[in-house]
């Protein structure tokens, strides 16, 4: 069967699917399913047969709610249920900033705000909160940060789990789950009087490679004129220590880090002003390392050249797995933009969707 590519693009006033052939040419689009609502992540599952595609539903007034599709995003209906604390527990769920594939088919992890973990055994019918971080020590001292106190990333290596939270830094468990430990050395802060906290980082966004073992990236909050370079970082071991990889960028500000799906080495990430939020200049440019770090590129042909003051959210970027891989990335002006040739070439693919949260892509 011919191979296709499959985008979520989750936006403020819903969910869409857009599909195209393998070469990219033309996307076709399907939506918005569920209307008027906000999904902030979603999840292209290919670990079945046919692919299953998750995205959450964040509505405010009527609840939170999880969509599954398994025909490829032409029909989506809800699950069962959806990640909810208990009456006791004094919190109250206001958004689900991730979702991720967990060991088997229907094994599925989910982080949420107020920042807690939770996971189902079968594909989000039924969940349990994971009390190993969800009930830390450090998780009533967590303060939210500006989008609100978020779990927003699971990066799953074996019996490794790392989580980012906005704003409680990095953590990791080393079984499976059970028990999570903080582990930010050489993450810094600029909102707080101590440069280097035990926690209380606002991790933006953390990325790896499955055949670089021990090798993460890391989009911090940067941004801060007497703190420089702390807002994007490289560890070797598995995460326990951090060092800037931000020489030769505009700024060290951003939201979303993506990683070559074929070298471990070749980093994105999209440098954003730190007061703004918007395009350094109002020159839009996604930026390239091929050395882990070491030095950076700029990519911004194709780009608006002048007058462009989009932002990029941390779950808006992505990378396809073809062997030339296309970066997908979509703005809070409602642009979804594609980078043919490993980001070379930039095109729009559609330019009046509402402001974009989330880009997730799969070929399948």
């Amino acid at each position: 069967m011919p191979r296709r590519v499959i985008l979520c693009v989750g936006t403020k006033k819903g969910l869409f699917v857009a599909e195209a052939p393998a070469a990219r040419r033309g996307f076709t689009l399907r939506g918005p399913f569920s209307p008027g609502v906000a999904v902030y992540s979603a999840l292209i599952d290919t670990r079945g047969g046919t692919p299953t595609l998750y995205a959450s539903s964040c509505n405010a007034f009527f609840g939170m709610k999880v969509l599954r599709s398994t025909d490829l995003g032409h029909t989506f209906s809800e699950t069962a249920a959806a990640p909810a604390f208990s009456k006791d527990d004094g919190r109250a769920l206001a958004n689900i900033w991730s979702i991720e594939a967990g060991d088997d088919e229907r094994d599925l992890w989910c982080g949420v705000e107020p920042a807690a973990l939770f996971r189902s055994a079968d594909g989000g019918d039924t969940w349990t909160m994971v009390s190993g971080i969800s009930n830390h020590p450090h998780a009533r001292k967590w303060e939210p940060g500006n989008g609100g106190l978020c779990m927003h990333t699971i990066v799953r290596d074996g019996k490794r789990v790392h989580l980012g939270i906005s704003t409680g830094g990095h953590y990791v468990s080393e079984d499976g789950g059970e028990t999570f430990a903080a582990s930010n050395d050489g993450i810094g802060a600029g909102f707080v009087p101590d440069p280097y906290p035990e926690f209380g980082q606002c991790v933006h966004k953390i990325a790896r490679h499955p055949e670089a073992p021990g090798r993460l990236y890391i989009q911090n909050h940067g941004g801060w004129p007497d703190r420089p370079g702390i807002g994007v970082l490289r560890s070797d071991d598995h995460g326990r220590t951090w060092r800037s990889i931000a020489d030769g960028l505009p700024s060290d500000f951003g939201f979303p880090i993506v990683v070559h799906p074929h070298d471990p080495d070749t980093v994105y990430v999209m440098p954003l002003e730190p007061m703004t939020r918007t395009c350094p200049d109002g020159k839009p440019a996604v930026w390239r390392s091929d050395n882990g770090g070491g030095s950076w590129a700029r990519l911004a042909q194709g780009l608006p050249e002048k007058e462009s003051f989009f932002t990029v959210q941390r779950d808006a970027m992505d990378i396809d797995t073809f062997t030339s891989p296309a970066l997908y990335f979509g703005t809070t002006t409602g642009q979804l933009w594609i980078g043919r040739s490993s980001g070379e070439r930039w095109s729009c693919l559609f330019d009046s969707l509402p402001p974009i949260h989330c880009v997730k892509v799969a070929v399948v």
